[in-house]
């Protein structure tokens, strides 16, 4: 039991800023090109409490973390109006990627955390945020590798919906109404392991990206 709850200590602050900012990211995109509807709706905002869905950043990583060993989960989607873009077509991409970048992002921030707490030589006191820190890491790349898997409802499917010439978008962009069965078959395709060497190779590059990016910094310490 004193293991679960460090468990939850240590995964409870990157799922819930992972999920929080990757939200906020495209509400943040989405008003920069011209829909202010996130904001209009006090959904633009980086506070987690705003973002917070009880199945999905709550109940749902919990089971993935005992069932696959890693706290996949979702926020409330903020409500964005592509109509309202100033170029529809071209920038809903770049709405959706915000999304992915900010978790690759956050991802580059916990591991310079964790180089600079191994750096300082962190002791068992500094044990508790070293862990942090790679859960962090772990749980943004995670997101990041998920979310860009090109399959709509996920945001790699809405890029390449922004891509594609429009006869193929339209149709592409269809299978958004079968969200719900998709986002359903994605879990159990996880839960079963059948996507844990794609997943696990994307995982994985993005750890090697951000890896690669913090490794200057060494030389400076």
């Amino acid at each position: 039991m004193n293991e679960f709850i460090v468990k939850v200590a240590v995964y409870a602050i990157p799922v819930l800023f992972a999920i929080a900012l990757h939200e906020a990211a495209h509400g943040y995109v989405a008003r920069y090109f011209g829909d202010s509807t996130a904001a209009e709706q006090g959904r633009l905002s980086l506070n987690p409490a705003r973002h917070i869905d009880p199945f999905g950043t709550i109940l749902l990583p919990l089971i993935l973390y005992f069932t696959i060993h890693m706290p996949f989960g979702f926020a409330k989607p903020v409500p964005v109006n592509y109509a309202r873009l100033r170029n529809p077509k071209k920038q809903m991409a770049f709405v959706a990627a915000a999304g992915p970048a900010a978790n690759f992002a956050m991802a580059l921030f916990w591991m310079i955390v964790l180089v600079l707490l191994a750096m300082g030589g962190a002791g068992e006191g500094m044990r508790f945020f070293s862990e942090m820190a790679r859960a962090g890491v772990l749980v943004n790349a995670g997101l990041c590798a998920l979310n860009l898997i090109p399959v709509p409802p996920l945001d790699g499917g809405r890029i390449v919906t922004g891509l594609l010439p429009m006869p193929l978008a339209r149709k592409f962009a269809q299978l958004e109404s079968y969200s719900t069965f998709i986002f359903i078959g994605l879990i159990a395709l996880m839960y079963t392991g059948v996507l844990d060497g794609f997943l696990g190779a994307m995982i994985e590059g993005v750890v090697a990206l951000v890896t690669l990016l913090v490794s200057p910094l060494t030389a400076f310490l």
